[in-house]
């Protein structure tokens, strides 16, 4: 029917035993020695390019310090994954999956955390830590991917509820607007996050009839219906717009409205906050005009 190429048998493991408690619906080393599942790893691409965008956004716009951290772990969470699926190696795995409890701690002490004293924050810090070393503790010894999956699902959906109810309780009142902005920002990158949990269980259940399929029609064809990497790339996109959320959200509850906006021009287009234009130039040109004025008084006053 169209053009494509056979899927190839599989090859020799180049990275040696597969030691990872958990292994994809996508056949392994069928494309190359060096790498496990080839689109399970490429997907991650798409953390990685994120984690670095916001990370240069963050230093050059000057937002808090642990967003800056939080796209670090974002990063972390890519790499990992990209490692975990290219050798499918337990200590890779760990690397992937306990990224995702960190980052989302570090969200949740941002949100937990804001507007109380200094004491109150290192306590939850520590609280959090005590948190991410019990799941640690507890993942490594069970080694129950249903367990991470229930300990990350928790996690997320209590940071975002306490980022909503302080969008709403804060916000709603005085910014409106931006308010039912925000909730369009939710919703989208909440369609992306269950987008991709769709498509990766329908590659578990479907497992047996997919990979006939991806054979029939050939490479690249059957890349497509590589449901896992539908969620590397979905849920890489919708945790982007989390984060980038919470940085909008920071800078409304502190109220920097005036100094900084989220340019988010298209649904599809990725959204960032962002100095507003101008507003370094203006507050030079009037400290000038000022100056000005003042010297130009001055001079009235002395000739007086």
């Amino acid at each position: 029917m169209w053009w494509s190429l056979p899927y190839g048998p599989e090859k020799v493991h180049g990275w040696g035993p597969e030691t990872a408690t958990l292994n994809w619906c996508e056949e392994d080393y069928y494309l190359t020695t060096y790498c496990a599942e080839i689109i399970n790893t490429l997907t991650n691409g798409m953390f990685m390019y994120l984690g670095w965008k916001g990370l240069r956004n963050c230093i050059s716009e000057g937002h808090d310090r642990i967003f800056l951290i939080t796209f670090l772990g974002y990063l972390l969470v890519g790499c990992g994954s990209f490692l975990f699926h290219a050798t499918l190696w337990y200590s890779m795995q760990l690397v992937d999956e306990l990224s995702m409890i960190y980052t989302t701690c570090l969200m949740c002490w941002a949100t937990f955390g804001y507007g109380h004293t200094p004491t109150i924050q290192t306590l939850l810090g520590l609280f959090l830590l005590i948190i991410a070393g019990s799941i640690t503790l507890i993942y490594h010894h069970l080694q129950d991917p249903i367990f991470h999956q229930n300990a990350y699902a928790f996690l997320t959906t209590v940071v975002l509820c306490r980022s909503w109810y302080l969008m709403e309780t804060r916000l709603r009142s005085t910014q409106s607007a931006t308010v039912t902005r925000m909730w369009t920002m939710v919703r989208y990158g909440l369609s992306f996050f269950l987008g991709g949990f769709l498509l990766w269980n329908a590659d578990n259940a479907y497992c047996s009839q997919l990979r006939l399929a991806r054979r029939a029609v050939g490479m690249p064809w059957g890349w497509l219906l590589e449901g896992h990497g539908w969620w590397h790339l979905l849920t890489g996109w919708g945790a982007y717009y989390y984060i980038v959320y919470g940085i909008w959200l920071r800078s409304c509850l502190d109220g920097k409205q005036g100094e900084y906006e989220c340019v988010w021009e298209r649904v599809w287009s990725l959204p960032v906050v962002r100095r507003r234009k101008g507003l370094a130039a203006n507050g030079e040109a009037n400290g000038t005009r000022n100056g000005v004025s003042a010297g130009l008084n001055g001079e009235i006053k002395k000739k007086v």
